[in-house]
């Protein structure tokens, strides 16, 4: 998506020619019974990646992925949103990466925090926020101006068997000096705005350029 750093380090967004769509991924894993900082490092040099799968009223399991599947994995934001198929040691489970640690400076992942789900129950969880249609806005085309996010993500509750990839907040009507909030994202059947339940319509956006 077309984008630049504006003041303040904010992102801003020009448009996003996707759409919503949903992917699955599945991931081998083994479990590891050595723990500790060593016994970390030892994975790492192997091409592995220390991880723990938790939640679903279950024990945690402290696991190991491979690295390399996990790196270009991470790198897709649909990873982050997708309902994960997480086999280990031959067992299946419905998952979804829940905290994950990059090393400051090498292309290492360094720790993964996987969370099992009940497929059949609401699930919360954080989806990215996507500018759309702001390039045909009168904001863009004729105030010279640009839409700013302030919030990069939106804490919703969705059905596990549907997580959409991102929610949509259209811009194409957007002139210079507006703010947009949680209320002009678009919503997808089944996920629902957590603040928003709680009357709490909080500001996503702004939009800045010349007035008139």
């Amino acid at each position: 998506m077309p984008s630049e750093t504006g003041r303040g380090g904010r992102r801003l967004y020009f448009f996003n020619p996707k759409r919503t769509f949903i992917m699955s991924y599945e991931v081998q894993a083994t479990v590891r019974e050595a723990h500790g900082t060593g016994a970390s490092r030892r994975l790492r040099r192997e091409g592995q990646v220390p991880a723990v799968l938790y939640g679903d009223n279950q024990e945690a399991v402290a696991i190991a992925v491979d690295h390399k599947t996990m790196f270009y994995a991470l790198e897709k934001e649909s990873f982050h949103t997708s309902l994960i198929k997480l086999a280990v040691d031959g067992k299946t489970q419905d998952v979804i990466v829940r905290d994950f640690q990059i090393h400051p400076f090498r292309r290492q992942v360094l720790h993964i925090d996987f969370q099992a789900v009940d497929v059949n129950k609401p699930l919360k969880m954080r989806l990215p926020i996507t500018v759309i249609n702001a390039e045909k806005s009168k904001a863009v085309k004729l105030q010279s101006g640009r839409v700013s996010l302030l919030a990069s993500s939106v804490e919703v509750i969705v059905d596990p068997k549907n997580i959409p990839s991102y929610l949509e907040l259209d811009c194409g009507e957007v002139v210079a000096g507006d703010i947009l909030h949680l209320s002009d994202i678009k919503y997808p059947e089944g996920v629902t705005s957590v603040a928003l339940k709680r009357d709490s319509n909080l500001a996503v956006a702004t939009v800045t350029g010349k007035k008139g």
